[in-house]
């Protein structure tokens, strides 16, 4: 190796470590407008090269101030894992190591990798053994993969042959979603041609559970292929659909039951949380990601499918370049849309290895106890209510109680933009039942007790300083009653 490419790779390992070093303290928002941006950034087209470690440079300093602070212990906006420390370290072996992962023979180790950690998280999540899994870009690719593996399978059942015929004058397959499924779930449908519009949307109770007397009283009438959508963990209020009551009406129908679990599959590694899971493990499939609460590195998500054959026919490839591996040899292009792709499989071993059954089921149990912890002191401040009950990591908030809807919708959003600017730490705006929100998501491996009480104090000054300028504003407007 030149002396200019390895002064590189210190170069990128010294600014990368240094971001790390420093992302408790940052600012959890980019500082940078869009205009500093792109004064930093851009350039006409370069005609001739320059020094790579300059280069380096110019992309770390560029860069730095328009970075998110995703990785640190107070980003609460998203549901977003802390890119753990191990996960980055199998993470940059993985970008020098260059391998090509779609098949055995591109990258025999990361086989090897992927079906052991098949096995890991199947046994971590409870799920039948038998089941396959795919690596994926995230949960949105892992719903597509899974949800192809179900439209196949049950068009199969009615003797459709989807791979080979596509769906001109396939059977209709009837979709049935809960009314406030995550829009993942919509974009995966309309990448399969099952089009977003054309679903059957169940109505929800009051944390946006499923309710399953009114999906069996839709499917009362009718029959032909169906897949119905259920939900782990609501984005907004964490809760978990009635797995059991919807798989058996499903599941008479001869149905395909898919769970979106992006992240609330995930109780199932916690012994004191798998109660909310019960008979999620009796579904026909799952999504979920590694980059939220296993706290990958970007990107990582896992599409599980019960019916490996399924999951083979709708993501196989097939051509002469690609010889088979042979007997026992895992092939990663069975199980997800690509074939050049980035060894995912790596990173999870890693995390896996050492955080261990004990370790993920501490973090996750923890995180949960500091959003109730969060919720509980938010709740408990004048004006301030939170709106759902804190049954795992997620809760959403309103400010103004008391006040008009509209009033209180422009309070809590003036409470939010305070919030990102004190720059203590990151929310984000959120619509729930017909109302702006602040939703909050504990998720990253570095917070702490001590991040979640600074983090309140912080949202709490906001509130009461917009409060505060709201009363001045009351004084000073003219009494119409006059």
């Amino acid at each position: 190796m030149s002396d200019d490419y390895r002064n590189v790779l210190e170069k990128a390992y010294t600014f990368a470590l240094r971001f790390h070093e420093t992302r408790a303290i940052r600012c959890p928002t980019a500082t940078a407008t869009l205009d500093q941006l792109w004064a930093a950034l851009d350039a006409p087209t370069p005609e001739d090269g320059m020094a790579a470690s300059e280069v380096i440079k110019l992309l770390a300093e560029g860069a730095d101030a328009g970075l998110m602070g995703e990785a640190g212990p107070r980003f609460f906006g998203k549901v977003i894992g802390g890119s753990h420390p191990v996960g980055v370290a199998a993470d940059w072996l993985t970008s020098v190591w260059g391998q090509n992962s779609g098949s055995y023979l591109g990258s025999p180790a990361n086989a090897v990798v992927e079906q052991v950690a098949t096995g890991w998280l199947l046994d971590l999540l409870s799920l039948p053994a038998e089941c396959s899994i795919g690596f994926t870009t995230g949960a949105t690719m892992a719903s597509f993969v899974c949800l192809a593996a179900g439209r196949g399978e049950v068009l199969r059942r009615v003797g459709w042959n989807v791979d080979a015929d596509g769906l001109f004058a396939a059977p209709e397959i009837r979709v049935c979603v809960g009314d406030d499924a995550h829009a993942a779930v919509f974009a995966a449908l309309r990448y399969l041609g099952l089009g977003h519009d054309r679903v059957s949307r169940v109505p929800t109770d009051g944390a946006g559970r499923m309710q399953s007397v009114a999906l069996s009283s839709m499917l009362a009438s009718g029959q032909g292929p169906l897949i119905v959508i259920a939900q782990a963990g609501q984005i907004n209020t964490g809760a978990f659909d009635a797995f059991k009551d919807i798989k058996d009406i499903v599941h008479r129908r001869g149905g395909w039951l898919h769970v979106d679990g992006a992240f609330g599959l995930w109780a199932r590694a916690c012994p004191s949380l798998v109660h909310l899971t019960a008979g999620v493990e009796e579904a026909d499939s799952w999504a979920t990601d590694g980059h939220k609460w296993l706290q990958a590195p970007y990107d990582c998500g896992y599409a599980i499918v019960r019916n490996a054959e399924a999951h083979r026919r709708a993501m196989s490839y097939e051509a002469s370049y690609l010889p088979s591996a042979g007997e026992g040899c895992r092939e990663p292009f069975h199980y997800v849309p690509e074939l050049s792709r980035r060894a995912r499989g790596f990173a999870t071993w890693a995390l896996i290895r050492t955080l261990g059954r004990s370790g993920i089921a501490a973090m996750v149990e923890q995180h949960c106890k500091l959003a109730r912890r969060m919720a509980e002191r938010l709740a408990s401040e004048p004006g301030v209510e939170v709106l759902n009950q804190v049954e795992l990591n997620q809760f959403v908030v309103q400010f103004g109680v008391g006040a008009p809807p509209e009033q209180r919708d422009a309070l809590t959003r003036a409470v939010i933009q305070g919030i990102q600017a004190a720059g203590v730490c990151y929310v984000a705006e959120a619509g729930w039942r017909g109302r702006v929100v602040m939703r909050v998501s504990v998720i990253s491996w570095a917070t702490t007790a001590a991040d979640i009480d600074h983090s309140v104090d912080s949202i709490i000054a906001a509130w009461r300083q917009v409060r505060a300028a709201a009363g001045r504003a009351d004084k000073t407007r003219p009494d119409d009653s006059r």
